[in-house]
């Protein structure tokens, strides 16, 4: 089953997103972590990369993160994870729901992988102007 460090790193990892802070976010991934966004097509790879996402985020779209349902695995260094998040727009001012199914892959009880499934069209349609 899943490490109880790992969830623990996962639930760290969501609460600083939420409040966005990027370097305490960031110490919870391995400084070669990826990171997969399935729907778009995206892959961000390393610390740096990871950095600028984590913060270009944090600046445009932030968001408070919920976690609905964690789903351990057989491996202790892989969990599935249900959440959403509200989040606002920045250049809009417009608000938005999304929901996420994530799978996180762990090495040393850092974050090393992630790779999330979400539907962009609440999000997307708060990006356009009225």
């Amino acid at each position: 089953m899943t490490s109880p460090r790992n969830i623990d790193t996962v639930v760290a990892a969501m609460a600083a997103a939420s409040a966005g802070r990027v370097d305490e976010q960031l110490a919870l991934y391995t400084d070669d972590a990826v990171i997969e966004v399935v729907l778009g097509g995206r892959t961000f790879a390393g610390a740096d990369t990871l950095r600028g996402l984590f913060a270009m985020a944090h600046e445009h779209f932030p968001i408070s993160i919920t976690i609905d349902e964690l789903v351990p695995c057989a491996d202790p260094d892989q969990l599935v994870v249900e959440m959403h998040a509200e989040g606002r727009v920045a250049a809009t001012g417009k608000t938005f729901t999304k929901r996420y199914l994530t799978r996180f892959w762990f090495s040393d009880g850092a974050i090393s992988r992630q790779r999330e499934f979400f539907d962009p069209a609440a999000m997307t349609a708060a990006m356009q102007p009225d």
